[in-house]
């Protein structure tokens, strides 16, 4: 470790907060956790009784000494907390989705260009061990030439239920809850696409949010399909890629969401390891290989943003890849609003 622990905020204290921040927050030594802001006193003070507790956001970014501020509130007020922490200079991690249009991500980027601060946006899943194991066999060639690439995040979930992701009508629905991690995984290995074909839908009974999604990338030399519903009750597909060489088969979810729920803490190097019954295959025209998965760890994002702060290197997420996402989503949504192929300007 560089120097002493980062002060670090949280604001927000629901299932993102305490289930994908906090238990690094609390068990990495490159950071101390300092403040955090909820209306939820009772819970906070029980767990964390040597925290400070702020009442609001905007209290515990005025009156906090923290040097850098987690936000995981509601996605409509990414933008305005986020713009709040930086001029107060403090370095930011927004949860995803980075913000709910693209003229606010861009404001936010200059603002904290002008002050000389990191900007991140949490997007852990560059870390699924699943995801690297895709990224490893396209690198090392084992697929040939990738022509079809479909990544999935399906859930059953056929009743609509009371909560803000859920209900919210800016930033609500799973094309800005789930998109953004297929998208900025689809953007890591393959870069910007040429256009978009997208049917962004609503299907659940007293649904008011995007609870369908299925988005077509187009690029000159193969497809990504990214896909998402709530009607998938039996074991889900989580990737499929195929290429002159071979194919690649994966079905469940990364480990590391559910053993966070359950209470794991990530101090030991193997806690993110898949079973092998959850491994992949690569299935080539006259052979099939059980593949190992890849060691994830969302560890390696904070350690990264440590790093970042204390040694002015890259953030492992930048602003600027996140707003890809955003813009991606919009023009999703007027793909299926109009039924037809939109072009992509970079």
């Amino acid at each position: 470790m560089n120097g002493t622990p980062i002060k670090t905020a949280v604001i927000g204290y629901g299932f993102s907060a305490t289930t994908f921040h906090i238990p690094f927050i609390s068990s990495l030594a490159e950071f101390e956790l300092t403040a955090i802001s909820s209306s939820q006193v009772a819970a906070v003070t029980a767990d964390w009784p040597m925290t400070k507790h702020y009442l609001s956001a905007d209290g515990l970014l005025k009156n906090s000494d923290v040097e850098l501020v987690i936000i995981t509130a509601p996605n409509d007020v990414h933008f305005s907390l986020a713009k709040t922490a930086l001029e107060q200079n403090k370095h930011v991690i927004i949860e995803k989705p980075f913000v709910t249009n693209v003229a606010d991500g861009e404001e936010l980027i200059a603002l904290a260009a002008e002050k000389g601060l990191i900007l991140s946006v949490y997007n852990n899943r560059r870390w699924d061990g699943d995801f690297l194991t895709v990224k490893k066999l396209i690198q090392e060639g084992s697929l040939g030439e990738v022509k079809c690439f479909e990544s999935h995040f399906d859930r059953f979930r056929p009743e609509v239920r009371q909560r803000w992701r859920e209900q919210s009508a800016s930033g609500g629905g799973i094309l800005f809850d789930l998109g953004p991690h297929l998208i900025d995984q689809t953007l890591q290995l393959f870069g910007v696409p040429d256009a978009i074909t997208a049917q962004c839908l609503i299907m659940r009974e007293g649904s008011t949010n995007i609870d369908y999604f299925n988005l077509v990338l187009h690029y000159p030399d193969k497809i990504a399909t990214l896909h998402s519903d709530l009607y998938s009750a039996g074991p889900n597909k989580r990737f499929s890629v195929k290429g002159n060489k071979g194919s690649y088969e994966k079905q469940g979810l990364d480990p590391q969401e559910d053993r966070l729920k359950a209470g794991v803490l990530p101090t030991e190097p193997n806690w993110a390891d898949e079973t092998v019954e959850q491994y992949g295959r690569l299935y080539r025209a006259d052979s099939v290989e059980t593949v190992v998965t890849q060691r994830g760890g969302y560890q390696h994002y904070f350690l990264a943003i440590a790093d970042a702060i204390r040694s002015n290197s890259d953030a492992p997420v930048n602003a600027e890849d996140a707003l890809w996402s955003i813009k991606l989503i919009e023009l999703a949504m007027d793909s299926s609003r109009l039924g037809k192929t939109l072009t992509i300007t970079r």
